[in-house]
């Protein structure tokens, strides 16, 4: 019985994930109004499935295994009541963020779980050295630096157009628009599918494979039906923006996912693609700031709204 709920629960938590996620990568495609949102969300869909599909056949390199990430002894976070734990607070953190239109992380929030399970189970031995490195540090840096590169690549490539009247034809820009999207969104389900099915690698039924394309399948309708909210918030609240601010804002995007994953930077999409809108929005003054801080207060927020979740359901599980 445990193990089943541990399955629904994981599923949950990958359906929340889509529906605050998936449209990330799209956001500026709908901003822009290169396409409609219809169009926008299938394309992510589409192309997050895609990253999920291709993690299956690197199971053996992309899967993490549970271990709390460092923060608690992996005799504790790999036992089964733990996993349920952490996905039920995890899921349920971000599908609060999601209902309230705010683009936050699911690795966060599954860092949050893991602190508050971890309290709880073994009080004050978390290692939070751990934490400082994985949640503190990258949540300060990592959108100060997507700001200014936003404002700093779309002055440049404004500049450049503006001092050698350079004619960019609209298609050319629709496209690279189109492709940067869909490899951000493909990142995007590479790179999560392996950390939500991490989660449920301790039910034997499952193959790795098999368990990576349920969770993919939860994650595309979780982003199909619920990604609204978070969509209006990317596309419209945090700025207005044309064709150019939004391809420059998914190159900063792309760039910054790359490098970071390269050295091994533990960053946040969602902090690198909010920010880099929110950083080329800053050129012509069209940027919200008000939404712009009430969206990083919700950053700020996700791992003790996780933690406590995660700490109330692990002592609810204990009983």
């Amino acid at each position: 019985m445990l193990l089943i709920s541990l399955f629904l629960a994981t599923l949950f938590l990958a359906y929340s994930n889509g529906a605050n996620d998936n449209f990330k990568g799209v956001a500026t495609l709908f901003g822009s109004r290169t396409c409609s949102y219809q169009t926008a969300i299938l394309w992510s869909t589409f192309t997050t499935f895609a990253g999920a599909v291709t993690a299956t056949f690197l199971a053996s390199t992309s899967i993490k295994i549970f271990s709390g990430k460092g923060l608690v002894p992996n005799a504790i976070a790999n036992a089964p009541e733990f996993h349920l734990a952490v996905a039920i607070a995890a899921g349920l953190t971000v599908l609060i963020a999601t209902f309230m239109g705010f683009p936050i992380s699911t690795t966060h929030s599954l860092i949050g779980a893991i602190v508050g399970a971890g309290l709880v189970a073994i009080g004050l031995k978390v290692n939070f050295a751990a934490l400082v490195a994985s949640f503190v540090l990258p949540l300060f840096f990592s959108p100060i630096i997507a700001i200014l590169l936003g404002a700093l690549i779309y002055s440049l490539s404004s500049y450049i157009n503006y001092k050698y009247n350079l004619l960019i034809s609209q298609k050319m820009i629709h496209t690279c628009h189109f492709i940067s999207a869909g490899i951000i969104s493909f990142a995007r389900g590479l790179n999560y599918t392996p950390k939500i099915v991490s989660l449920i690698l301790i039910i034997e039924y499952f193959s790795i494979q098999g368990a990576m394309i349920t969770i993919a399948i939860a994650m595309a309708l979780g982003g199909l039906l619920n990604s609204q909210k978070v969509a209006i918030t990317m596309s419209e609240k945090i700025t207005s923006m044309d064709r150019t601010q939004g391809l420059s804002a998914n190159i900063v995007t792309g760039i910054l996912l790359i490098t970071t994953n390269h050295f091994g930077f533990p960053v946040s999409i969602t902090h690198l693609s909010v920010a880099s809108i929110f950083g080329v929005g800053l050129i012509g003054k069209k940027s919200n700031i008000h939404i712009f801080y009430q969206t990083f207060l919700s950053w700020i927020l996700t791992l003790p709204t996780a933690a406590v979740l995660g700490g109330i359901t692990y002592r609810l599980l204990q009983g």
